[in-house]
């Protein structure tokens, strides 16, 4: 499926795990379900909401392929594929282009870090040897580096790169950088409590913790946004932060999957270091849930 022209609400979706570690795939097909009945614009499995950096590359592998199986088609599949390690993100990229999905999600290298031609070297290899199409991934809060005006302009010009994922929470940067915005070259907002203020500067959407429980409002936010109705998107931005701001009450993905299980679509299973939310913090996500008309 061809995503050059892909825009609006594309869902970081969450990886469920049973009581024993493991993938939850029933879980994981009702969340599935949940997002195709809801129709968001695309699914994004195995980013930092889907808890990728504790799995292994084989359950990465099966849930790649059981998203794909169970999608069939009817959305893109955008799967994140990214390592500090720029072989291993090279050979999930290939193995996740084998198994279907329609683009990659690429993050920046945690941890190494490296200097400017490092990380755009970094990119460019995967770039070069992939033939769908990718998103950059500029996360500095969780990364400790950022991709710098400069690389973001010449990897814009790289024919495999569709754009970024722009969560730095700076609209400074995202002003910096919106002059490569264009048909060939996109950004998603990578932070739900600005995607209006970032498609106010081009951007063409969201990837989205919220959209794990509310994947319809987060939609017609978009949507309104593109369709120039710019009352309704602000109303939707607005009104949904008090529970977007419940979602990052902790650290990401504790909270949204709390989220999710409270609305019984899985349980509130995690891999160390990550640990169910301490109880102040989940009574204040449940009240506004409440508030948001997500659970009785």
């Amino acid at each position: 499926m061809d995503i050059r022209n892909l825009e609006g609400s594309i869902v970081a979706l969450i990886t469920p795990f049973d009581s024993d570690g493991n993938v939850d795939f029933d879980a994981l097909g009702r969340l599935v379900d949940f997002q195709l009945e809801a129709g968001t614009d695309a699914l994004l499995p195995l980013g930092t909401t889907g808890e990728s950096s504790t799995m292994t590359h084989e359950e990465d592998d099966a849930v790649v392929s059981f998203v794909v199986e169970r999608v069939a088609g009817r959305v893109p599949i955008i799967a994140g594929s990214g390592s500090n390690c720029t072989q291993t993100m090279l050979e999930k990229s290939l193995s996740y282009q084998r198994l279907g999905v329609d683009g990659l999600l690429l993050i920046t290298p945690y941890y190494n870090k490296s200097n400017e031609e490092g990380i755009y070297r970094h990119f460019a290899t995967v770039l070069d040897a992939v033939d769908v199409p990718c998103i950059l991934y500029n996360v500095p809060g969780r990364t400790g580096c950022s991709i710098s005006v400069s690389n973001v302009e010449r990897l814009a010009a790289h024919p495999n790169a569709l754009g970024i994922k722009e969560a730095s929470g700076s609209i400074v940067y995202a002003s910096d950088i919106a002059h490569v915005i264009g048909p060939d070259f996109k950004m998603f907002s990578g932070n739900d409590d600005m995607v209006v203020p970032l498609m106010s500067l081009g951007a063409s959407g969201v990837i989205s913790v919220w959209a794990n429980v509310q994947p319809a409002l987060v939609r017609e936010m978009t949507h309104a946004f593109l369709d120039g109705d710019l009352a309704r998107a602000r109303q939707i931005q607005l009104e949904g932060l008090p529970l977007v701001h419940a979602l990052f009450s902790e650290v990401n993905p504790i909270p949204v999957k709390e989220a999710c299980a409270q609305m019984g679509l899985c349980d509130a299973n995690y891999r160390l270091p990550l640990v169910p939310m301490a109880d102040g913090n989940r009574e204040k996500l449940v009240s506004t849930m409440k508030e948001a008309g997500l659970v009785d």
